[in-house]
Formats: structure tokens, sequence, C-alpha cells
């Protein structure tokens, strides 16, 4: 007969939690993060905020979660699960968003990440405009790292963002919330490179690749902000899991995937392929 031995797996593996919407075509929202975490050798766990009826052309439906729901979900997790890190996307309403601050505060958990996922690709909005200020004063005092992207940083400073001066400007005003890290994505820019610009309330550094010329980004926000995660779950510096997933959304961005006839998904696959 035969003998399994109960504690040979029984080595500690890196879990991560993501909150978020699912995103019924596969390619960002809960979807994206556990793809990501699953990649980067992450155990993944989600509570789902919506459930959003989305391709490559568009979202065509969204449907909200009840607040008590997502606590269940975050709750049931928390009760039991180790959580390393986690992070949030899209979580739509003021209500959601006072549930998920409230479980943070509830399980103490560190290496929170948020994306602030306001506006699909296809301009669906998925952050009310009622719930924004919810957002910035429930919410993001209570994280380690933010992920806004040009046009999002400009709705949460209230401030137009032109220059390099003006990203570090938007950066320290977010730091100003409470937030350790603010990363401020580049991918909207023009030029040559994509520049990202980590502050960590003391110094800026520069996280620069090689633009891609391509209308396949769907989910780029989603799954930079869940390679993130995962670095910051298997126990790197924040500027070593910056870079990582730096490196992750490039490769996954560069080796796309052409499918649907609208905004195509990124390959999440292709950072593990290009690995020696």
């Amino acid at each position: 007969m035969l003998s399994i031995n109960k504690h040979a797996s029984r080595r500690q593996v890196p879990c991560a939690l993501t909150i978020a919407g699912s995103d019924s075509g596969g390619g960002a929202g809960i979807q994206a993060d556990l793809k990501t975490f699953q990649e980067l050798g992450v155990f993944g766990m989600s509570a789902i905020t919506a459930v959003t009826a989305q391709n490559t052309t568009g979202v065509q439906a969204v449907y909200p979660l009840s607040p008590e729901a997502v606590t269940e979900q975050i709750r049931s997790i928390g009760s039991d699960i180790r959580v390393d890190a986690l992070k949030t996307g899209m979580l739509f309403s003021h209500d959601i968003i006072e549930a998920v601050a409230a479980s943070l505060r509830e399980f103490k958990w560190t290496r929170v990440i948020v994306d602030p996922v306001m506006v699909a690709k296809g301009g669906s909005v998925l952050l009310q405009d009622a719930a924004l200020a919810a957002f910035k004063k429930e919410l993001l005092p209570l994280v380690d790292f933010v992920t806004p992207n040009i046009p999002e940083a400009e709705r949460l400073t209230g401030m137009s963002i032109r220059s390099d001066a003006d990203k570090r400007d938007a950066a320290r005003r977010l730091a100003d919330l409470g937030i350790r890290h603010v990363i401020m994505k580049g991918g909207h820019e023009t030029g040559h490179e994509a520049i990202d610009l980590l502050y960590d309330g003391t110094s800026f550094t520069e996280f620069s690749s090689k633009r891609v010329c391509t209308m396949h980004t769907h989910g780029t926000g989603c799954t930079f902000s869940a390679a993130l995660t995962a670095g910051l779950a298997q126990g790197l510096s924040a500027h070593e899991a910056v870079s990582q997933a730096k490196a992750f959304i490039q490769a996954a961005i560069e080796d796309g995937i052409h499918i649907g006839g609208g905004i195509g998904p990124t390959n999440h696959w292709a950072y593990r392929q290009s690995q020696p």
C-alpha cells in the first residue's frame, strides 16, 4: 500500500491575495492576477468585488457584489490562510471600498498594494465618482504601494500631469496621504521609453524599458501590480519587486496574444519562457 508522507509538502510557499473584479475575457482583473501569481511561483487567492461581462471590445455589463459578500470572502481567507502580500483592483463603489478598508484594519496585513482601477481601456467607468473620496480617505492611508497611471494620478491628485516634474509632484502628493511607496507608471506617456517612477517618501528611482508599439495592452495595470504583489510576497525588497514586475510586464507586452477583435490581452507566460 502506498505510504503518503503528510509532512513532505509542508514547505512554506508565498501566498498572495487579490481583491478585485472578475474579467470574463480573462485578460485583466482576478484572472490576470491569478495567472501572474502562478507564473511567479506564488499561491494565489481571491476575493471578487464585481463580476463583469467583457471581452476585447469593451465592458458590456458590471454586476457589483454586496459589501457583505466581499467581506466574507476576505474574512474566510484571513481566518485560515497566511497572506504574505495582497493587492486591490476594481473596487467600484463607496460601500465596497469601506468594506475592504475595514478588513485591512481587522487583519492588519502588510505589503498592501493598490492598483487604482478607475476606467477600462474601452472607457467604461470601474470606480464610481461618489467612491473617490472614500478611496482616498479610507483606503489609501492603509497601503504600502499605489500604482497609478497618469490619468489615474491626475484624478487622485486633482492636478494636470504634463512633465517629469509634474509626475514627481503628484507622487509626493499621493505619499502625503500616508502611502509608503508610489509608483507613477509611464505607459500613457510618449517617447521611445516607458519610464515608471518609484517614490519611497525620500528619493525617486526610474525603471525604464523600451516602449512597444502595440494596441494589445488589456490588463497591463492589473498584471504589473500583481507581479509587484508576487515579488513582495516572495520577500523581495521594494526596488527588487518593482524591477521584477517591470520585467514581467515588458515581456508580456512584447510577446502579446492576438485574440479577439479589439484590445487584446498581454502574454502572462512570456516572462517565464524568457528566463534562462
